[in-house]
């Protein structure tokens, strides 16, 4: 009996590893066939994600160039066409009425940066340079010339007193102003201020206290601009802080041209800084145009401007090579882009 038993449970030991070591063996092999399933798998997923994202990386490159090729189709057909990013940084640092016209797209010998570029000798009306002229932009606070124009043909008092009130505070653009409410300064020192240094309070009071207010201003300047011949132009406000404010090229030589037979303009618009006392406080003010502080430069009429729709603009009157040249650079991108523009037309008139 007693080897029966022992037999008995060698049986059993032998049935049990039997029936377990397959099921251990298979264990193994689930267990390796399930971590390279894994391994395939992530393999799988990383090369869908690879896909994916060289799919995505190559869409999203589509859409730049579709983006790009239907901005080419915006404004005149006959373009020059740049890079798509430098089209595209160009485009959203200045989203102007010239920029989305396409005017930016023209190339020029000069390689300037401006859309709209008009040179010509004031004297003797000939067109020495010129580039999209007869665009008609908005110009921003070019329009402070013929707010300083109107108002010294007007032979009003330069030595009235005006106070800046709540009217004259910007509520198009909402841009900032070191002239608060309640100063008060002369007309002359309003009209230094607004030529200068572009004061856009200052030129609206300069509009305010003209005879009938803002509305016969308005229309006295428009008044001017036909009697000028500017029929491109337009204008709704004495400051240019409208964009309905609008001109082209040679119109604006024509501004030019009566704005320097003014000893007045002449003399505030390229005066480098001023100062001004308010509550005997000390302000100072300075031009907005840095060429006037420049020795190889001899500039009589200057005034720049800047809103968004305008972008960047420069207009001047100034003695190049024995000639009265007017330059006017409309919708040019980039603060300096305009003054290197200028330079570059002077130089190139210097050399031919």
């Amino acid at each position: 009996m007693k080897y029966l038993k022992s037999f008995f449970w060698l049986c059993l030991c032998i049935l049990g590893f039997t029936i377990t070591a397959p099921v251990s063996f298979a264990g193994e092999r689930s267990v390796a066939h399930s971590v390279s399933v894994k391994k395939k798998k992530n393999a799988a997923q990383k090369r869908q994600i690879y896909r994916q994202s060289k799919a995505f990386k190559s869409k999203k490159n589509q859409s730049v160039i579709q983006r790009f090729t239907s901005a080419d189709l915006i404004g005149p057909a006959a373009t020059k066409k740049r890079s798509s990013s430098g089209y595209l940084a160009a485009h959203s640092a200045a989203n102007s009425h010239g920029h989305a016209a396409g005017w930016h797209r023209f190339s020029d010998p000069l390689a300037l940066q401006s859309s709209v570029v008009h040179v010509e000798d004031i004297d003797t009306k000939e067109i020495l340079f010129s580039k999209n002229s007869n665009a008609v932009l908005p110009i921003a606070s070019i329009t402070k010339l013929m707010t300083a124009l109107v108002i010294i043909e007007a032979h009003q008092d330069l030595n009235e007193i005006l106070v800046i009130s709540e009217e004259d505070v910007d509520t198009e653009k909402h841009s900032s102003s070191r002239l608060r409410v309640g100063y008060t300064l002369s007309r002359r020192d309003a009209m230094h201020l607004a030529l200068m240094a572009s004061e856009n309070r200052a030129a609206h009071a300069l509009g305010r206290y003209y005879p009938g207010g803002i509305r016969n201003f308005v229309a006295a300047m428009n008044t001017k601009a036909r009697n000028l011949g500017m029929f491109d132009s337009r204008f709704v406000d004495p400051t240019g802080l409208n964009s309905s404010n609008v001109s082209s090229g040679p119109d604006l030589a024509r501004l030019l041209k009566a704005a320097q037979e003014k000893s007045l303009i002449r003399e505030l618009s390229t005066s480098t800084e001023h100062q001004v006392f308010f509550n005997g406080r000390p302000l100072q003010f300075r031009n907005t145009n840095a060429l006037v502080k420049s020795n190889h430069w001899d500039i009589n009429v200057s005034k720049t401007g800047f809103i968004q729709e305008a972008g960047r603009c420069l207009v001047m009157q100034a003695r190049i090579e024995g000639r009265r040249v007017a330059i006017v650079l409309l919708d040019s991108v980039g603060k300096a882009a305009r003054l290197a523009d200028a330079n570059r037309i002077k130089r190139w008139l210097e050399t031919h």
